[in-house]
């Protein structure tokens, strides 16, 4: 026989002969290796694989800040495209973008779809060209150019079928014709936009002033340049921008010079992934301590089978077999059941990354590319191996040369375990119990954070019974803003006759939309430094009912009417945070003055209302003006609309399949070319903003419950394993009139010593650990005291249960049978 062949057969006899042990061990390390394959799937498709551009490491996203204003980050603004564009000296290409909704008519059922629209330089910058037709031309890109468009691939392919002679055809965008000059490749991704149609952002540079930082900067370096020579190439073109730009009515170039803008440079992969990166190392570490009590306990496994093979062992030593062909069959035979495991865990981790996909949160970026792929599979082979190496070690120290020897002399029957084999039992049970308690605490922790998330007052009531759709009326479809605002009222009273409905309003957003508008806002009655920009204030623009209709109490004053709205009246209301910021008292706040922008009107307060969540469950409510959705001079319009709106419907009947068709005809009758989009409850929409929370609760409870059944696994094992070994012992003391109460406590005491161990080392390194957590929290500390004391007494509460069957057991040795010598 080959000698690289023998001892692979000879293990694969034994595990032949030993079904149990064999499935046992393999199932334990599969889920160990599955689990964190899985994992590091997400974190390699997410942080670690480079993004699917050209030399994606040249990538940037260009953002600022002016601490001085408070502002700790912002985007840039047209003013400083065209100045970055041509002063800088370190970049390849440089764009702006801006993301938005557009509604599709001409081509089949009206549709509302995600579209963009980039600056030259933006598609330049990701080295993406149209694989069919081509780029804008200079004439598209100019202030009220030719309208064009370029079709994503699955966009073409879904309403187009795929049909080459697109090109040139005209379709309505926001009822604007608009002709398709391209075709975007399959492999195509606007960063994590779902984007289905790109065109040009038409801006006049003759036009365009200081501020209006709202559009998001991609630029590509010149090969060679490092990103802190970007950004200080930025910082010195910033104050070149007040040179190059007036500033808009109202303001004055010291005020922008004396805000103190900073750049921000960072890889545009930062940009996707945000600080999800924490989350996903949290846990990744979780699942890799899973890991590790796995291993602990197919150790102990090992620790148990190489005990029985002993007298084996020892007469190969004696026959002459060294310690280092032992230790290399002892080694295979963990090595061969690393890796059978590790192929099971492949599996396994498929599994799992394919429920992911299923489960598709919203939150996680690049989720298409999650996969198992080769580097995925070398993951796992290299974390078999370690385990394999790390398991396989425990027996292999154990019977060394020397102590086989020893074995051998001490015979097999009158063996004893000596107090170094039950240390490395018992220390691996202590690791198992300490890396248990760590996780619970986490999943403890999570589930409190989730509780509390639940429970919190978002602002308004019943979001189960509130029904939201969005609908897009653009200009060129309804011209008149008037005609356009008596549209929605129809909209709205078609809306109220559906059967069920208590009340409907609408407004431009509703609370964790993310359809945010922030802007400065100056009090008439506060005093400002000369040059001091005052902070940036959330606005949303409401119609009358909307805050009665979605439950928000009215603190003080009134809502504002219809022919408040339709008079332009100068009345806005305001949330009571920003009133008690201001005023004190929300009283106090009527009949204020406030204004947006240094030339617009002052307009009156009329009305405080109750604070709102705007961004979500983990978010404070951020002080919140709303004004009338239709008034004259606000933001240097002369005449202002917001034209998408989101209309909220109040019924039993919310979300259910026979609600949302009549609504849909309630709001085609009036107007049938209006796409209807976002039809979800208020319920989902904030159960969306807790879409990471209750991933990581899930993920690490998961972690927890896996750990714990490890844990106790491994406490039972030990203590059962203890009490077969000590049978003549346990014989002895019946026979010398030890109780049944006696001989279980005795045993019990043992694993809860273990346990008490295991969790006191588990408390010292939660301590640490759990700070790491602190931004992924809501609502109770990285060191609650509930959480450790309650995760404390059920773990030693399961390690006394754990410990009962053989404590039992013990109790009930036959005195005779345990002293009998064969």
């Amino acid at each position: 026989m080959p000698f690289a062949t023998g001892p692979f057969q000879r293990v694969a006899r034994r595990l032949l002969r030993s079904p149990m042990f064999t499935m046992v061990t393999l199932v334990t390390i599969a889920l160990g290796i599955g689990a964190n394959t899985a994992i590091f799937s997400v974190v390699n498709a997410i942080l670690l694989k480079p993004l699917p551009y050209p030399e994606p490491s040249r990538l940037i996203g260009v953002y600022q800040t002016a601490a001085i204003v408070g502002l700790n980050e912002f985007a840039t603004s047209p003013s400083e495209y065209f100045t970055f564009r041509d002063e800088n000296r370190t970049f390849e290409a440089v764009g702006i973008w801006n993301g938005g909704r557009s509604t599709i008519t001409g081509v089949g059922a009206p549709e509302e779809v995600r579209s963009i629209y980039v600056t030259p330089g933006i598609l330049e910058a990701l080295c993406a060209t149209p694989m069919m037709g081509r780029q804008f031309t200079a004439a598209e890109w100019m202030e009220k150019g030719t309208d064009a468009a370029i079709l994503s691939y699955g966009f073409w392919q879904r309403r187009f079928g795929g049909d080459r002679a697109v090109l040139g055809r005209q379709i309505r965008v926001d009822s604007k014709l608009t002709e398709i000059v391209g075709v975007m490749p399959k492999s195509f991704q606007f960063l994590e936009e779902k984007v289905e149609i790109i065109q040009p952002m038409q801006l006049n540079r003759a036009k365009t002033t200081l501020g209006n930082f709202s559009y998001p900067m991609i630029a590509r370096m010149k090969a060679g340049v490092t990103p802190e020579q970007a950004k200080a190439d930025v910082a010195r073109m910033i104050p070149v921008v007040n040179t190059k730009f007036p500033p808009p009515p109202g303001f004055s170039v010291k005020l922008f010079a004396d805000a103190g803008f900073k750049p921000i440079v960072r890889p545009l992969q930062k940009d996707i992934i945000g600080d999800l990166d924490k989350t996903l190392w949290i846990l990744m570490a979780s699942i890799g301590a899973v890991l590790l009590i796995a291993c602990a306990n197919v150790a102990n496994l090992l620790l148990v089978r190489a005990d029985g093979r002993q007298q084996e062992l020892a007469i190969r030593a004696a026959l002459g077999a060294s310690s280092g062909r032992i230790a290399g069959e002892l080694l295979t035979e963990s090595f061969s059941l690393a890796m059978m495991g590790g192929a099971m865990g492949l599996g396994f981790a498929w599994a799992l990354v394919r429920l992911l996909e299923w489960m598709a949160p919203s939150y996680l970026p690049r989720l298409d590319e999650i996969a198992i792929d080769p580097r995925g599979v070398l993951f796992a082979v290299g974390l078999s191996l370690l385990a394999g190496l790390f398991f396989g070690s425990m027996p292999v120290l154990k019977y060394r040369g020397g102590n086989l020897i020893g074995a051998l002399r001490a015979g097999s029957r009158t063996l004893s375990q000596s107090r170094e084999a039950n240390r490395a039992r018992n220390a691996l049970v202590v690791l198992q119990t300490a890396l248990a308690v760590v996780l619970l605490i986490g999943s403890g922790l999570m589930l409190r954070t989730f509780s509390a998330l639940r429970n919190v007052h978002l602002g308004f009531r019943d979001s189960a019974k509130l029904q939201t759709v969005r609908v897009y009326v653009p200009d060129g479809q309804v011209k008149e803003n008037e005609q356009t605002m008596r549209m929605f009222q129809e909209m709205e009273r078609k809306l109220s006759e559906i059967p069920g409905v208590s009340a409907v309003a609408f407004a431009n957003s509703v609370p964790a939309d993310y359809n945010n508008s922030t802007d400065v806002l100056y009090a008439e009655d506060q005093v400002y430094a000369e040059g001091k920009v005052p902070p940036l204030r959330r606005f949303k623009f409401v119609t009358p009912g909307f805050f009665q209709t979605m439950g928000v109490p009215m603190i003080a004053g009134r809502d504002v009417t219809w022919t408040d709205i339709y008079d332009q009246r100068l009345y806005t209301i305001v949330s009571e945070n920003f009133a008690r910021e201001l005023w004190h008292d929300p009283r106090m706040a009527l009949g204020k003055r406030i204004r947006e922008g240094m030339k617009d009107p002052w307009r009156e307060i009329i009305g405080v209302v109750g604070d709102v969540r705007h961004d979500g469950a983990d978010q404070p409510a951020p002080p919140t003006i709303y004004w009338p959705l239709m008034m004259k001079g606000f933001w240097g319009n002369e005449n202002f609309l917001q034209r998408g709106v989101t209309f909220v419907v109040r019924s039993d009947r919310a979300g259910t399949q026979g609600f949302l068709e009549p609504v849909r005809q309630a709001v085609w009758s009036v107007n049938r070319d209006v796409p209807l989009a976002r039809m979800r409850t208020m319920e989902d929409i904030f159960r969306g903003s807790m879409a990471r929370s209750s991933f990581t609760l899930v993920m690490l409870a998961i972690a927890g419950g896996m750990a714990l059944l490890l844990g106790l696994v491994g406490i039972y094992g030990v203590i059962s394993y203890s009490v077969s070994q000590r049978t003549r012992e346990l014989g002895i003391r019946v026979a010398l009139g030890a109780g049944q109460g006696q001989l279980r406590g005795m045993v019990v005491r043992n694993g809860i010593v273990l346990g008490a161990i295991g969790v006191g080392l588990g408390l010292v390194v939660a301590a640490a650990a759990t700070r790491a957590m602190s931004s992924v929290l809501f609502g109770v500390s990285a060191f609650d005291p509930v959480t450790y004391l309650v995760v404390s007494a059920g773990l030693l509460a399961a390690a006394a249960g754990a410990s009962y069957i053989p404590a039992y057991r013990a109790s009930n040795v036959n005195p005779i049978e345990a002293l009998h010598v064969n």
